[in-house]
């Protein structure tokens, strides 16, 4: 393939990252729009996007001989119950604080899968990669506003925020989960995740929905634009593309998500909570990019 072909093909897929960010950005939108509590919310994410996965994964033969895979099956599943809760308690989050607020809180997730595999898997992190999630950490303290949140926060916002954080541990704890199972098929992975959340959900989702609305638009397009499309333009681009780049790309999400929260529901951000938005920023290419003393770094 000559260079130009090359270069096109890799702007292409960069432009279909791009667009998958942009989607997931809007997730609190649909949420909010739906006017459903949370776990109702969660269980038609699964269910929408379950069905979705499934009709996917049919056509382009993703699932075939999956059931022979028993470890793949297992780790799908306890996986799943974390990610299930990790999408429940966020959208518990958005909705008592903010969808801007929560966002930010979330995106520690990386740190906490950072933290979680020194703990528990004893991988060794680089003293610089601690510095930059201490920093990061920083960050996320800022965007939850402490002089808000100690000065004259209703409880409801201090609730908003304990379960934005909660969430990014139980997401931070599927990812690292997931990852030593889904190697080699994350597709299928997530639809048994979305199956897991349709099980455990089934009971507990609201009656009051079952009637003609609009709302339906909006569960629908969270299950399959955000557990469906999203996910599937995800694994498509990933393996396509290096580290340093997906790194930079998925700051589109939360930028989408503030922009969206103010353009449409009036939110704006303290300075306190801008000033949190960089340095989570910085600590996540740090560590994505491997930046060291003197900021040399180097992608991988």
């Amino acid at each position: 393939m000559v260079p130009s072909s090359r270069s096109n093909e890799t702007r292409g897929v960069v432009l279909q990252l791009v667009f998958a960010e942009c989607l997931i950005g809007s997730v609190g939108v649909f949420v909010h729009e739906s006017h459903q509590d949370a776990v109702t919310a969660v269980f038609y994410r699964c269910l929408f996007g379950g069905l979705f996965l499934l009709g996917w994964g049919l056509a382009k033969g993703y699932l075939r001989g999956l059931w022979r895979e028993r470890a793949l099956l297992r780790g799908a599943v306890l996986s799943g119950v974390l990610l299930v809760l990790n999408w429940v308690a966020f959208f518990g989050g958005m909705a008592r604080s903010s969808i801007g607020v929560a966002t930010l809180i979330y995106q520690c997730y990386p740190f906490v899968m950072l933290v979680l595999a020194a703990l528990m898997q004893g991988e060794r992190t680089p003293p610089a990669d601690l510095a930059w999630t201490a920093l990061a950490f920083v960050g996320v303290v800022c965007a939850s506003d402490p002089l808000h949140l100690f000065r004259d926060a209703e409880s409801s916002y201090l609730v908003g925020v304990g379960l934005a954080f909660l969430a990014a541990l139980l997401c931070g704890a599927s990812l690292l989960m997931s990852r030593q199972v889904g190697k080699e098929r994350p597709f299928a992975l997530v639809m048994i995740q979305c199956w897991v959340g349709v099980a455990m959900l089934a009971g507990f989702s609201s009656r009051s929905v079952f009637h003609m609305g609009l709302h339906w638009m909006w569960l629908l397009g969270l299950g399959v634009i955000h557990s469906g499309i999203v996910y599937v333009l995800f694994y498509s681009t990933y393996p396509r593309l290096p580290v340093a780049t997906i790194a930079v790309v998925s700051f589109i999400y939360p930028l989408v998500a503030l922009l969206l929260d103010y353009l449409l529901y009036g939110h704006r951000l303290a300075v306190v909570q801008v000033t949190g938005v960089l340095l989570i920023v910085l600590g996540t290419l740090g560590v994505n990019l491997k930046w060291r003393p003197g900021f040399a770094w180097k992608a991988t």
